[in-house]
């Protein structure tokens, strides 16, 4: 966290039936996050993906998302959602001012985008994030496992176990990075 006082949560989380309502009546912002793990000089050879279970029961590759929280900057946003899937110690290299390498849209209805969320219209600001760190699942994450970039990239990936079009904006970090 900042020097600044921790963030407000008091006021930052609505009641279930207040946050569907909201979802239903405005855009979230949220942010979505791709580990990954670097060599000596830079370059992405791998890529954190999560196992975790879907709104609908299936059972899915995903990456780090969530929301951001009123009195939260993206960083600090960015380092809660790190800690929270891949624990305190995955210590993450964000920086100071963090700069999406895209911004994509979920919308409820599947078509509009290549993104879908059924439950809302999100904004997602999406980051690559090197980790140094140990890391292992946290929270409703089952297990996390560390791709290497060709593994990713083959006709027959990881990525395709994916839902939400989250494949693509794994493809679209990786491209970003200079590594697809």
């Amino acid at each position: 966290m900042s020097n600044r006082t921790a963030v407000d949560s008091e006021g930052s989380w609505f009641e279930p039936d207040h946050l569907t309502e909201l979802r239903r009546r405005l855009p979230i912002t949220y942010i979505d996050v791709v580990p990954v793990r670097t060599d000596i000089d830079g370059s992405v050879v791998e890529v954190g993906l999560l196992l975790r279970a879907s709104g609908a029961g299936q059972i899915v590759r995903s990456i780090i998302s969530g929301r951001v929280l009123v009195h939260e900057t993206i960083r600090e946003a960015i380092c809660r959602h790190v800690e929270k899937d891949l624990g305190t110690m995955a210590l993450p290299r964000i920086p100071v001012s963090p700069v999406p390498f895209t911004v994509a849209e979920y919308f409820p209805t599947p078509g509009v985008s290549p993104f879908h969320d059924p439950r809302q219209h999100a904004i997602s600001l999406a980051y690559v994030v090197p980790v140094d760190g140990e890391t292992a699942p946290q929270e409703d994450a089952l297990e996390l496992s560390w791709f290497e970039v060709d593994e990713l990239l083959a006709e027959s990936s990881p990525l395709e176990e994916m839902d939400g079009g989250r494949d693509l904006l794994v493809r679209r970090a990786l491209a970003h990075v200079g590594a697809a």
